[in-house]
């Protein structure tokens, strides 16, 4: 009788791989980033289990599947590997995976619970319930089969004989004596004897087990449940061990792999979202904001953070509308490459107000919910300051805002008051060293600072690093010398020279300059000081900047807060506070998740004043924005004022840092604020608009272009293509319309478009979306103004003279001294961040349009190490915003009854 040995190198095994090798491949020529994704999760460390591992990832090596092997110690509860499994189940990259039994750890874990944990669409082990369930009923469309008996039945197909016969008793010899096909999967070395075999019978060992050889290098070999030396003299056919079932079982996995990959391809487009869009019932007049955004219910935003490709673990929940999304997103998609890049700024700002926000919505929108491109909007969360003084929200306005404007425009995560509580434990921290310091000795200081804990005195890690700033290389605290202790405990603050400053998220002029110390505990050790406003603050600019948890914890150390006596720079790492306000700030690090009204994500993250700071969202939001939207898709993020502060900082200052290189400036004007800059009359708030701004005047909005002009060509210096968004009113004439359109194209503008997003949504900037997309596609050489090594005098020329069009600059006296100072403190090379009013392209507000023949004045310069420039005061600046006679809070109240808040708009 002829014996056929059933191995993995028969036709059928050949073919399986070859199929599926072919399949992968049409699968990518398709789609090119596209790779079926399977992932093992193993527990522990079994020897069998590691063999069908390698044999799993040796396959899919060999078709194109891409294997990940996820290893959990033999210590893993069942919590650990239930989280683990549920990322797998949420990574749209993995389409199967499975979980490698049995489970080898020596924590209590439920196995039909892991097993079942499983998503069913993603379960090609077919051993969750609802595959079980499937199979027992015959439904089999979208049924994944267990792979070990879906390989058996391929190799008893190729012997042509049909099962007949499923096998579990007790009385094993006899039963197996009757067998004509016998599959044997006990998990029991050479448990069935070959003399039991019926002769001609067909075998098919599913063992894989170890018994001892000391002729073997390892001290072992592997042997399956049958006795193949004896049963191979009796069978018809047989499957060997190692080389039979095991390679078969391994080929139907793969092959379920490939299916499921192309059910998801069947449903989604790689790299596209599947997203739900909310469709917008305009209204005509346009209702006010509130009433817009209490209309829409927003998405649950744990629902929103699924459809853009987060997983659970990298979403905290804030309630139903908001989340902080963690940095290990970053981390998980740092491979994936980046989206287009879109910043969008304006004109010349004017109380009139251009729209920069509402469009940066609408635009996000029309990427989205109408030309389906995968796309977030990145904005700063607005201060109290102005939501409760002169300005109001700052969500957008009309059909193309952020929702719930209420949770956007108040508290949202609480980000503002960890900033604040951080910046006044600094300042608190700088007078309470001044006082100590003044009120002991050395001695006293040194006793305090390192105190006896335990009978043992030890320095800190912080106070580590300080004694190594001081060139001071000794770890024990008794063997420091006097002048080594004088040096640790004397910080020898200057008074003078504090430049930190406490602050406070709202508008209050009577702190603008204020005495501290008045009580009888300060001994008389009064001095004066000032209230910021908290966006103001460096720590702000520091969230705004930093790229990491790292990052942020040295940029916060290296905080310049005044100098001592001797001209040294005093740090906050000096202080040491350096791990306290890291830890303030360690939830305000994670950027903050909303949406618009049509249903797209938003990143809502710091708000550093574009005054004095650089007026960005923050780099960690793009960044993240940047991967998750992937690399057809756009990230929309806004830039603070006109292109002269807040692009020129975009550019100059958060692209240095982040590495980051945009495709496209998106650059706001509107009709009327154009005319004001070609000299319309003045505006007030609450008084009807003049004839000039509601009547067809094309010599008006002619002379003011020349601000539209000036601020494309401040774009178009950067390398960048620049599109105009023209934000239509309903005063505005077709005539004025095309004037702006055709300077603006003049002035060297890749494309100009009227915009009506604010009372139609995303479908209002449609145009302006379409010619974003080629935008992005069109050459671009971006490049930096200035090179930072340059001296810190002539980068402050190159701003004034480029961007503002100022024929010079004017130090003043203490500008000088602080630019030699700081040069020799080491800080020359840093970016510059011009401290200019936003109202007009020179230092003097009332000067509109393009200024002319003006000498740009510096009166001071001031550093912001930690965040990593030094910023230049031109003429004066407020730090500390004041309320109007009648601020926004009038407006403002709580529904008792519904809770809603009122007056935001």
């Amino acid at each position: 009788m002829p014996l056929h040995i059933l191995t993995s190198q028969t036709l059928l095994s050949i073919e399986v791989r070859e199929r599926l090798k072919n399949q992968v491949a049409v699968m990518k020529k398709k789609f090119p980033d596209f790779k079926p994704g399977l992932a093992i999760l193993q527990v522990g460390n079994r020897d069998d289990s590691n063999l069908y591992i390698s044999m799993k990832l040796k396959a899919a090596a060999e078709i194109g599947i891409d294997a990940n092997h996820i290893k959990l110690p033999n210590t893993a509860t069942e919590a650990e590997v239930l989280k683990c499994i549920t990322a797998l189940n949420e990574n749209p990259a993995v389409h199967g995976f499975i979980v490698q039994l049995p489970l080898d750890s020596n924590k209590p874990i439920n196995t039909e619970k892991i097993t079942n944990a499983v998503a069913p669409e993603k379960d090609v082990d077919g051993l969750s319930s609802i595959n079980a369930g499937k199979l027992s009923r015959g439904d089999l469309g979208d049924c994944f089969i267990p792979c070990t008996p879906k390989g058996c039945m391929e190799l008893i197909r190729q012997t042509g004989k049909e099962l007949t016969y499923l096998l579990k008793t007790n009385a094993l010899a006899e039963e197996v004596s009757k067998a004509d096909i016998l599959v044997v999967a006990a998990g029991k070395a050479e448990m069935v004897k070959g003399e039991w075999i019926k002769p001609g019978a067909v075998v098919i060992d599913c063992g894989i087990n170890y018994i001892p050889d000391s002729t073997k290098a390892s001290g072992k070999r592997v042997v399956g449940d049958v006795v193949y030396s004896t049963a191979k003299e009796r069978a018809g056919y047989i499957t060997p061990v190692p080389g039979g079932v095991g390679p078969m079982t391994v080929a139907m996995l793969m092959q379920s792999t490939v299916e499921s990959a192309q059910r998801f391809l069947e449903k989604f487009q790689p790299g596209k979202w599947s997203i739900q869009y909310n469709q917008l019932t305009l209204k005509t007049p346009v209702p006010s904001d509130i009433e817009i955004s209490r209309s829409y219910m927003p998405k649950p935003i744990g629902q929103l953070a699924k459809e853009i490709g987060l997983i659970s673990e990298e979403v905290e929940l804030y309630g139903q509308t908001k989340a902080k999304v963690l940095l290990s997103a970053l981390k998980r998609l740092k491979d994936k490459p980046d989206g287009k890049y879109v910043v969008v700024t304006g004109i010349t700002p004017t109380p009139l107000g251009e729209g920069k926000s509402t469009t940066t919505m609408g635009l996000a929108q029309a990427l989205g919910a109408h030309l389906h491109q995968n796309v977030f909007a990145c904005v700063r969360q607005p201060s109290q300051g102005p939501t409760f003084g002169i300005k109001g929200g700052a969500a957008g306005g009309g059909y193309s805002q952020v929702i719930p404007m209420e949770e956007f425009n108040l508290h949202l995560t609480g980000d503002i008051h960890a900033i604040t509580a951080a910046s006044n434990l600094v300042a608190a921290a700088i007078d309470a060293r001044i006082f100590h310091e003044l009120t002991q000795t050395d001695q006293a200081l040194y006793t305090r600072l390192v105190p006896l804990i335990n009978g043992i005195r030890q320095f800190s890690d912080i106070q580590i690093r300080r004694l190594q700033k001081l060139g001071i290389r000794k770890m024990e605290p008794t063997t420091l010398t006097e002048e080594e202790m004088h040096k640790f405990v004397r910080l020898d603050i200057d008074p003078t020279t504090i430049t930190w400053q406490r602050v406070l998220d709202t508008n209050d002029r009577f702190l603008r300059s204020i005495t501290i110390g008045q009580s009888p505990t300060e001994k008389g050790f009064s001095r004066t000081a000032q209230f910021d406003i908290t966006v103001a603050s460096e720590i702000m600019a520091v969230l705004a900047l930093t790229d990491g948890l790292e990052d942020m914890r040295r940029r916060l150390g290296r905080m310049v807060v005044a100098s001592s006596k001797t001209g040294e720079p005093v740090t906050t790492d000096d202080l040491g506070v350096t791990g306290a306000l890291t830890v303030l700030m360690k939830d305000a690090i994670k950027p903050n998740l909303m949406q618009t009204l049509e249903g797209t994500p938003v990143f809502v993250h710091a708000g550093p004043f574009a005054n004095i700071a650089h007026g960005n969202s923050s780099v960690l939001a793009d960044k993240i924005a940047l991967k998750l939207v992937g690399q057809e898709g756009f990230v929309v993020t806004e830039a603070g004022f006109g292109a002269d502060i807040g692009m020129e900082k975009f550019f100059n200052i958060k692209c240095r840092y982040s590495g980051l290189q945009p495709h496209v400036v998106v650059l706001v004007a509107t009709v009327r604020a154009l005319k004001m800059h070609g000299g319309g009359p003045t505006v007030s708030a609450g008084v009807p608009l003049p004839k000039e701004y509601t009547e067809e005047n094309l010599q008006l909005l002619a002379n003011g272009c020349s601000n539209l002009s000036k601020q494309i060509q401040n774009a178009r210096i950067f390398g960048i293509p620049v599109v105009v968004a023209v934000n239509v009113f309903k005063t505005d004439t077709e005539a004025e319309l095309d004037l702006v359109a055709q300077m603006a194209k003049e002035a060297g503008a890749f494309n100009a478009v009227k915009c009506t997003h604010w009372a139609e949504g995303g479908k209002g900037a449609l145009a302006l979306a379409q010619a974003v997309q080629r935008a992005s596609q069109a050459p671009s050489h971006f490049k930096f103004l200035y090179n930072v090594e340059l001296p810190v005098m002539d980068k402050i020329r190159i701003i004034a003279q480029q961007i503002y069009g100022a024929d010079d600059i004017e130090l003043f006296p203490e500008a000088e001294q602080k630019i030699i100072l700081y040069t020799k403190q080491g800080f020359g090379n840093l970016p510059i961040c011009m401290a200019k009013t936003h109202l007009s392209l020179s230092h003097d507000p009332e000067r509109k349009g393009v200024p002319k023949g003006f000498v740009l004045p510096i009166r001071d310069v001031r550093a912001s190490v930690g965040a990593g420039f030094l910023y230049p005061l031109i003429g004066t600046m407020s730090t500390m915003p004041g309320l109007p006679t009648r601020p926004c809070f009038y407006d403002i109240d709580l529904d008792p009854v519904t809770e809603e808040v009122n007056g935001l708009f």
